[in-house]
């Protein structure tokens, strides 16, 4: 934390929210649609949003309800999506043709945030089949690290929402019906993370702080109660899990099928453009990139093998360079400190070569991963919410701990030294970190509430390219082959997810592209395997979002010619908060 918002109570975060969306006088460009739209949409709607989703609360900085859990019943889901209704019905009250050109943007956000909503209620019914939708250790972790108030405010906001752990287990046992098995061990693993939160470091916590004895003894049973509830839930699903590999009871397949995988496709990318076009286009730069890197490879061959003859197959030409260059690669148990001395390496660069304005006085730490959270990815931001912009981001790394070392050894050559680079650009400079501090900053705090994945990933993955054409890397022949394999598991991570969910594609046809086509490692195809077996649709954000910025930056370079300037492109596309890249689009670049 830094400043005033070190303790800073969950009062001010309210008075922001009013300052920003409710109270400001009307500019003279802005329709009285426009003011209506403010005075439905403004902190009364966000205030009664946050009453039913507190978690979501908690993680963008809203502590006014941090000490209600909310039980995942059929009574809460039936509130959930009675409210929803009421307020699609009065968004649609309002004329979008009339509003201005920022407010229209919010109405698409939220017309597009209660349809979503709707249908995940009402036809996705994740809550019956995916057992790793219930876990509450997340914002129990965040009110323990965060320090938006005194430890004893935070311990007894904690308290509080403990009395509803054992409940909330109940009801998740209660809804779910037909489980996926691959959500069944995703729910086991990780809730055994969760009870690393309601553990040793918290009741150190509570020993070292100014809560009475009374309440000491109380959050001793309620602490208790919440470890037997976690614990039961586990019991209760390995119990499910043996009967769901037996075939007692039949599992539900992970595979979403076109219909339900078109329908998340269109809520959660937000592109105007289908699943199975985007499907063809990453197909058509697989191939792109494939000759491109065969180039690369034919440059580099003489240099790393002097006295051999390059292969005839391009693929094992590619392959076999690519695995020399992975040899290179940090030391095993060096992986977390290697990460953290790149960061300032990169803020300088980015700094020196004017891309995009960095605010120093925003932290970033690089950390473990916390237990909970691991079993979907090897790195990850965790950014404050708008409501909290002073909080740190934490960078998570996951260490190599528990791999053996061959699988250490295969994860290493993956991130070698020309690819860890790439996935801190990625991840942090001037990737998630950059942008999400940007998107707090932004003066319509829908556009950064309800933030569309694919700008946030497709940001990312545009800043690899972008670092690499401002010489990153000394623009060397290695660099960009690296680059090019990692951007070629962006267009794969899009055929991977809608060839499995979509088309049947196997586990062998999984591996045989991710390894022999795009060049990834063993461990590295299993784990995309894992991972689209547990997600839907989110890999695709990589390359839709990507795909869609850089259309957009060469569009404005055409039309304006030498007055294009790159860090003003940044900048300005930065400034919307998350909006989709579609959204961002017609407002840079009026129709």
């Amino acid at each position: 934390m830094t400043g005033s918002s070190k303790f800073a109570p969950f009062l001010h975060a309210l008075a922001l929210a009013a300052v920003i969306l409710m109270h400001t006088t009307p500019s003279s460009a802005e329709t009285a649609a426009d003011a209506a739209f403010r005075q439905q949409f403004g902190d009364g709607f966000l205030d009664r949003f946050w009453q039913l989703n507190p978690d979501f609360a908690i993680a963008s900085g809203y502590y006014k309800y941090a000490d209600r859990l909310i039980v995942p019943d059929e009574r809460a889901r039936t509130a959930r999506l009675v409210q929803n209704e009421r307020w699609a019905t009065e968004l649609h009250r309002i004329d979008p043709k009339k509003l201005s050109a920022n407010v229209r943007a919010d109405w698409e956000l939220l017309d597009n945030e209660f349809g979503a909503t709707r249908w995940s209620l009402t036809e996705l019914r994740a809550w019956r089949w995916d057992p790793a939708a219930y876990n509450v250790a997340d914002p129990f972790a965040l009110l323990t690290t965060l320090e938006y108030a005194p430890l004893e405010t935070r311990l007894r906001t904690f308290l509080e929402r403990l009395k509803n752990v054992p409940a909330y287990y109940a009801a998740a046992k209660a809804s779910i019906a037909n489980p996926t098995r691959e959500h069944t061990r995703l729910a086991i693993e990780q809730n055994r993370g969760a009870l690393a939160v309601f553990g040793p470091e918290l009741e150190s916590q509570v020993a070292g702080s100014k809560l009475t004895a009374a309440e000491r003894t109380v959050f001793a049973q309620r602490l208790a109660a919440a470890r037997a509830a976690i614990d039961d839930y586990v019991a209760w699903l390995e119990a499910f899990d043996a009967k769901l590999a037996s075939g007692a009871v039949e599992a539900r397949s992970f595979r979403l099928g076109r219909e339900l995988y078109a329908q998340k496709f269109a809520f959660d990318i937000q592109s105007g453009d289908t699943a199975e076009a985007l499907y063809e286009r990453a197909l058509a730069e697989k191939e792109t990139l494939l000759t491109r890197m065969a180039l690369l490879s034919d440059l580099l061959w003489p240099k790393y093998f002097p006295n051999a003859t390059p292969p005839a197959d391009r693929l094992d030409k590619i392959g076999r360079v690519i695995a020399k260059l992975s040899e290179q690669h940090v030391a095993r148990d060096n992986l977390v400190a290697a990460v953290k001395e790149q960061i300032p390496e990169l803020e300088r660069w980015v700094r020196e070569h004017d891309l995009v304005t960095l605010d120093a006085t925003k932290p970033l730490k690089v950390r473990e991963t916390p237990p909970h959270e691991r079993g979907i990815a090897g790195a990850s931001i965790e950014a404050p919410g708008p409501y909290d912009p002073g909080a740190p981001t934490y960078y998570n790394v996951t260490p190599l701990d528990d791999m053996s070392p061959e699988r250490a050894e295969s994860w290493l050559r993956e991130y070698n030294d020309w690819m860890l680079p790439i996935l801190n650009i990625h991840e942090a400079v001037p990737g998630h970190y950059v942008q999400l501090i940007y998107a707090n900053r932004s003066p319509s705090l829908i556009k950064s509430i309800f933030g569309n994945g694919a700008m946030i990933e497709g940001w990312a993955v545009y800043a690899e390219r972008m670092m690499l054409e401002s010489g990153y890397g000394d623009s060397k022949a290695e660099a960009w082959l690296i680059y090019s394999k990692w951007n070629l598991r962006t267009v794969c991570n899009t055929i991977l997810d809608y060839g499995v969910h979509v088309r049947g594609m196997s586990e062998a046809d999984t591996m045989s592209l991710l390894t022999r086509e795009a060049f990834q490692t063993e461990q590295e195809a299993a784990d995309k395997w894992k991972r689209v077996t547990r997600t839907s649709v989110q890999l695709t954000s990589y390359f839709s979002g990507y795909a869609a910025i850089l259309d957009l930056r060469e569009s404005l370079k055409r039309k304006q010619g030498d007055e294009f300037d790159l860090k003003r492109f940044h900048e300005q596309f930065l400034s919307y908060g998350s909006a989709p890249v579609k959204v961002i689009r017609d407002l840079m670049e009026p129709r």
